[in-house]
């Protein structure tokens, strides 16, 4: 099957994946109804325009939807000292214990690695926060244990052993929503920023593409016959980071967790119709499942603890194998440690000459200019990627996070 040798990352430059898009563009709220959106259609070089409620009579026979079930976290924690100064904390990853599950289930203190507001006014001291939870008095608390420019280590520590901190956040926190809205949360975004769908908390981000789907659509796609599976990947903020290089070589992808429950891999070999993901995130976590074999299959991969996609893994010369040897691979590692899941870590970018080795098909929103998301795109759709893009822009759809959609298919 060849490998990627003939990839240079070097020679991709971000400018050549720009392109204008006005405020007006920017979808700032969502529909009234989710499915309610517009679809556009790319299959054989060609672009409808439908309504994402007609999307199960659009997909191929048989299809495979594969979504991410994550849930977004109200990450963005505000304190003021008693200078007045606002100190936010936003919540990006557990750093101990470092699983999501087991440190939303801690019941007095965890640490996270954060995005601090306003560092300067934050040299020392503890940050307090008074909340009332189920008519409880609860005080939260906030140390910083480490400081840097990459990683702040924050200890948040709280005076009821009652709730755990899922809770904690549940009633501190803030919904992140993307900083491109200009605008602050709203209580519409509490439920209109997850998905239908969601189910594992962990993500600052949501992944919008699944945003436009109702229980009315999954109700059609279930009587059209059409299979579905579930995997998770917790969103980073790292998502909205632009592409600030030249060229793409020296942008970093931040590591992102994701969750593989042995069913979808059981799913994925018996399946013999198209596989179509739902968001760029169920891409970038399939593929990574494609290099995780791949590692397994070469022997470079023993402890089940330290699974981990480079960003450039699949770029340097890696021999490639058949999808269903390292789907196989996969399984049989898992049986043989007597798991019905396991976790990982992955960087992994998705450039133009990238081959997909385990998708036929996705469902994407659109994505921000010179950002990593539009190149993923780009290496499904090609250059075709300006036309579909100059389409919606010319046909009134709505751009980013609360905008409109796309089916892509080969």
């Amino acid at each position: 099957m060849g490998n990627f040798n003939n990839i240079n990352p070097g020679s991709i430059s971000i400018s050549d994946f720009n392109y204008p898009l006005p405020d007006e563009k920017i979808a700032k709220y969502p529909l009234p109804q989710r499915d309610q959106s517009k679809l556009l259609v790319w299959k054989n070089h060609s672009i409808e325009d439908r309504i994402f409620s007609e999307l199960p009579d659009l997909l191929p026979t048989n299809s495979l939807l594969i979504f991410n079930n994550t849930k977004v976290i109200r990450a963005r924690l505000l304190f003021e000292k008693e200078t007045g100064a606002r100190i936010e904390i936003f919540c990006l990853d557990p750093h101990e214990p470092s699983d999501y599950q087991i440190a939303f289930q801690q019941t007095k203190t965890c640490t996270w690695k954060c995005m601090i507001g306003n560092l300067k006014k934050w040299k020392e001291g503890t940050l307090k926060k008074s909340i009332i939870i189920e008519g409880e008095n609860v005080e939260l608390c906030a140390e910083k244990i480490s400081s840097d420019r990459q990683d702040n280590i924050i200890r948040f520590i709280w005076n009821n052993v009652h709730f755990e901190f899922s809770k904690i956040i549940e009633h501190a926190g803030i919904l992140p929503i993307p900083p491109y809205l200009n605008r602050e949360t709203e209580e519409s975004d509490l439920q209109r920023y997850q998905t239908v769908y969601s189910k594992i908390k962990g993500s600052v981000a949501a992944p919008t593409a699944g945003l436009h789907f109702t229980e009315e659509v999954f109700q059609r796609i279930r009587e059209k016959g059409y299979q579905t599976e579930e995997l998770t990947l917790h969103v980073g903020a790292g998502t909205f980071q632009p592409v600030k290089s030249e060229t793409i070589e020296a942008h970093r992808m931040h590591a992102e967790q994701i969750y593989i429950p042995q069913q979808l891999i059981e799913r994925l070999l018996k399946h013999r119709g198209p596989r179509i993901a739902v968001g760029t995130t169920t891409i970038r976590t399939l593929e990574s499942i494609y290099w995780l074999g791949t590692q397994i299959t070469t022997g470079s991969v023993s402890d089940i603890s330290n699974l981990k996609i480079s960003q450039w893994e699949p770029y340097q010369g890696t021999k490639k194998i058949e999808v269903n040897e390292s789907l196989q691979a996969i399984l049989s590692f898992m049986k043989s440690r007597q798991t019905d899941h396991f976790s990982a870590s992955t960087e992994i970018i998705i450039v133009p000459g990238y081959e997909f080795t385990i998708i036929d098909g996705m469902l994407t929103n659109f994505h921000q200019p010179q950002s990593t998301l539009l190149l993923l795109v780009s290496a499904f759709l090609g250059e075709n990627w300006k036309t579909v893009y100059n389409h919606a822009l010319q046909n009134n759809y709505r751009f980013l996070s609360y905008g409109d959609s796309n089916l892509y298919l080969k």
